[in-house]
């Protein structure tokens, strides 16, 4: 007796195209591959602007950006538009049980509100902030993460993805000169945004006094720091501080923490962008550490 596989064949050819899709998905969340070309996507009005948000709205996208935050039961949701495509990617079953309220949209409708550069994937998540986190919080934590004016928010979710990687207690940064939480920052942390505490402060010198008092040794890295990072290493509490892209750490930033450390390279090139040498830190920092 033989089989008829003829009616299992478009079932499979589906399976197998959604693996792909998702796997590539999961690679261009991530940066490994790049986004579609601009003159491959849809053309927005030429006056199109991006809409005005409240103080206490964010929105979300993205599907691993949005999954994360579902699962976040810190992350309070005011409304999910969706298309329903997105909708069965994220497995999100009856949409009329979900318990906010959720819309079917086209992808077109998230074209207009979030504009013709946001690889959004079909879904958007209107949120509130995540609640504020205090420093006295980071006691207990053996490392964490600390940005001078870190401005770009791709660089800020890099980081912050690694920060995640490396069981970072925190990602610290400025009010001012930092990226707040936004879909950027999100979508290139590709979920991160939901695992990690992400602390704003008003005055960075008086956070790395505080963290003094709670005792971290704060090392600032620098590319003409007297000695390697590795050597300058103590203690069961580190704060590794990053300085801008271009200008590195402020001056009153490089006086007010414990050490400068450089990062050694033997090849020609001796700088690397911010969120690589904050991956190389905080796993130098964890061989330390051991834990």
């Amino acid at each position: 007796m033989t089989k008829d596989k003829s009616g299992d064949k478009s079932a499979k050819d589906t399976h197998y195209a959604n693996l792909r899709r998702a796997h590539r998905d999961a690679r261009r969340e991530r940066g490994e591959i790049p986004t579609p070309r601009q003159d491959k996507r849809k053309k927005m009005p030429a006056d199109w602007k991006p809409q005005a948000l409240a103080p206490e709205q964010v929105l979300l996208h993205g599907l691993h950006t949005v999954r994360a935050a579902l699962d976040n039961p810190e992350r309070k949701i005011v409304r999910l538009s969706v298309t329903q495509n997105a909708a069965a990617r994220l497995d999100l079953g009856d949409l009329s049980a979900l318990p906010f309220p959720t819309e079917i949209v086209t992808p077109q409708d998230l074209d207009r509100i979030l504009g013709p550069d946001a690889i959004h994937q079909g879904v958007m998540l209107e949120t509130r902030p995540l609640p504020h986190r205090r420093l006295e919080a980071l006691r207990d934590c053996p490392l964490i993460l600390v940005l001078d004016q870190v401005t770009d928010p791709h660089n800020v979710g890099a980081i912050m993805r690694s920060a995640v990687a490396f069981d970072a207690g925190a990602l610290i940064t400025t009010m001012r000169h930092s990226p707040t939480e936004s879909g950027v920052l999100a979508k290139s942390a590709s979920g991160a945004l939901e695992l990690i505490p992400y602390i704003q402060i008003t005055n960075l010198a008086d956070a790395i006094d505080e963290l003094h008092k709670l005792g971290f040794l704060t090392i600032g890295l620098d590319s003409e720091g007297p000695e390697p990072l590795e050597g300058t290493f103590a203690g069961n509490r580190i704060a590794l501080v990053l300085g801008s892209e271009g200008k590195g750490l402020r001056q009153k930033t490089r006086q007010t923490v414990k050490a400068l450390a450089r990062l050694d390279m033997p090849g020609a090139i001796k700088s690397l962008n911010v969120s690589n040498a904050a991956a190389i830190a905080m796993y130098a920092a964890r061989q330390f550490l051991k834990i």
